[in-house]
């Protein structure tokens, strides 16, 4: 088989005493693993360093108000984050977005922009690409 598989692992701390029974554990980190052939790091980082901003916080538990009741809105939340990840945030270690690395784009795009692509969606309008 042909395949370049690498696995993100999240690393939990130890939970303290003063911690409740359905809190998750502390994300102290993750760590990429490659598990089948050799994936490119250029790529596989990239997915991790994603994976690994929205570690922190742990999972969403219903004890707090990150979780969504609906698939839907949980969706919705899910999308526009990672929209914001990969075409509006400029990082640090490409100095662009990730979309503009991987040519997926060539502007970079504002918070505005989605908005717009929704609203002219609704009227069922074509925007134009610039």
């Amino acid at each position: 088989m042909n395949i370049d598989y690498a696995m993100l692992v999240r690393i939990y701390g130890e939970t303290s005493e003063g911690q409740k029974r359905y809190s998750p554990a502390e994300c102290i980190g993750c760590k990429c693993e490659t598990v089948i052939g050799n994936p490119d790091p250029n790529t596989s980082a990239p997915v991790c360093r994603a994976s690994e901003s929205q570690c922190p916080h742990g999972p969403p538990s219903r004890l707090t108000n990150a979780f969504s009741r609906k698939i839907e809105n949980h969706s919705a939340a899910v999308a526009l984050y990672y929209f914001a990840y990969n075409f509006i945030k400029i990082h640090g270690t490409l100095r662009c977005t990730p979309a503009t690395t991987a040519v997926v784009t060539d502007r970079l795009w504002a918070v505005s922009d989605p908005v717009a692509l929704l609203e002219a969606d609704e009227r069922g309008v074509e925007e134009p690409r610039s």
